[in-house]
């Protein structure tokens, strides 16, 4: 099926991405720093002779290139990242560092390995706070953090090199991503896995506003499937896609699902809003529909049960 390469492979959609490409037959390298990646989110791939695990950053050339080329990969997912909007206020250098500098060698790479495709995982941060719904791609980028400007930059890094050298350049918009192993303790932990901390502990949640604000969430096992299928095309693409649902949820609509799963659980206490959160927020997948048949299988009830379900376990 391939052999691919996946950078932050045991981070939250980086070990279940490991995990679809497993599933489909490919042979697969994940590395890692561990900066912010658990090598427990791997316990289920770590013993299948179809993976290797390699720790390292991408910044350090030499090791990542002789990794690389000892495995040489058809295919490269680029996830490894500065995944903190707020650590890149605060130390925008790093921010470059990691996700520009990063993103310009992991192009390199595959200039000289001559892979066939690269999948990056970008952001709807992109877009920055935009009023126009649903946000499609030609939506204009208004990046409100040093985050979101590198994640733009690196799509134009990433499809300029493939064009350049002749491989497929895929990136992916993910919208606000959920699941099993998304850390609540993690400064970029989604208002879901914070939720589901703390219904976990029989602890009240707090909403920020009247519970009314809505966002286009997406199960993390439908982001690792496309990126594994993607990986594995034989025909390469490029191009920037949202990977979204296309369905608005509201807070108080999660609010509801996990009352279900935990009906003896204390009422959510609501305070006043916080200044410059976005109230509304969802895109529409047609464009990836178009051109890679993506559709998410998970509605919010759906992965919601499977994320309880794996608190539970």
């Amino acid at each position: 099926m391939g052999r691919v390469l996946v950078t932050g492979a045991a981070g939250f959609i980086g070990s279940h991405t490991v995990e679809a490409l497993i599933r489909k037959g490919a042979e697969v390298c994940g590395v890692d720093n561990l900066r912010t990646g658990h090598l427990s989110n791997l316990e289920e791939v770590g013993s299948s002779p179809q993976f290797r695990f390699e720790e390292a950053d991408i910044l350090d050339g030499g090791k990542l290139e002789s990794i690389a080329k000892s495995f040489r990969p058809d295919a490269i997912v680029h996830l490894a990242a500065l995944v903190s909007v707020q650590e890149s206020m605060d130390d925008p250098d790093l921010n470059f560092r990691l996700n520009v500098e990063g993103s310009h060698r992991i192009g390199v790479l595959a200039k000289e390995l001559s892979v066939r495709q690269i999948v990056f995982a970008s952001s709807a941060a992109t877009y920055g706070d935009t009023s126009d719904l649903p946000v499609v791609e030609e939506t204009a980028k208004n990046s409100i953090s040093p985050y979101g400007a590198a994640k733009y930059a690196s799509e134009a890094i990433f499809q300029g090199y493939g064009r350049s050298y002749g491989f497929g350049a895929c990136c992916f918009r993910y919208f606000n991503v959920y699941g099993p192993r998304q850390d609540p303790k993690s400064p970029y932990s989604g208002v879901i896995s914070i939720f589901a901390d703390r219904y976990r502990a029989g602890q009240s949640v707090t909403v920020f506003g009247d519970g009314g604000q809505t966002r286009d969430f997406i199960f993390v096992e439908d982001i690792a499937d496309n990126n594994a299928a993607t990986a594995l095309k034989e025909t390469p693409v490029t191009g920037s896609f949202n990977v979204c649902t296309g369905r608005p949820s509201t807070l108080l609509d999660i609010i509801r699902v996990f009352e279900s799963h935990f009906p003896g659980a204390p009422r959510p206490v609501f305070q006043a809003a916080r200044t410059g959160d976005i109230v509304h927020s969802y895109g529409t997948p047609a464009q990836i529909q178009m051109a890679l048949g993506f559709e998410a299988r998970f509605s919010i009830e759906e992965g919601l049960a499977r994320l309880i379900g794996s608190l539970k376990e």
